[in-house]
């Protein structure tokens, strides 16, 4: 048992030196030129759901499971942004009906997701719909 603590506690003592290492490489090479920024994670984004999940964040409604904003050929709809759901006109909403039924029913998650993001809601007379073609591609 005391050989398991001792081999944890030197990874995790090799681990950090060399992350520290690595961080003091960096700051030089900025530096020096070499490097115009400090490296930053990429997420990629798969086109197929990664299985890790027991609900596939691709097809999740959530805004909080990714904050990067997609847009839809939807640019338009950022005029909406704040206003109440209930308040939207009949041509207000067929235009969010338009955006909805020209993309293919795997975009609409995101879709969702992107309007939350960038604080534009769903018009009342929409949720129903969204909720059916997300509900069915889940199942």
């Amino acid at each position: 048992m005391t050989i398991l603590v001792l081999s944890i506690v030197v990874l995790g003592l090799v681990a950090f030196l060399a992350g520290w290492q690595r961080e003091r490489k960096l700051k030089k090479m900025l530096e020096n030129g070499e490097i115009s920024e400090l490296p930053s994670i990429k997420q990629v984004e798969d086109m197929e759901c990664c299985g890790q999940h027991e609900t596939c964040e691709k097809e999740s409604l959530l805004a909080a499971v990714s904050k990067d904003i997609v847009y839809y050929n939807d640019e338009e709809l950022d005029r909406f942004r704040g206003t109440p759901p209930s308040m939207y006109q009949e041509k207000d909403v067929d235009e969010f009906r338009d955006v909805l039924y020209t993309m293919k029913e795997d975009e609409v998650a995101g879709w969702v997701r992107s309007l939350q993001l960038r604080a534009v809601e769903l018009p009342d007379e929409l949720r129903d719909e969204v909720f059916m073609i997300v509900g069915e591609r889940r199942s």
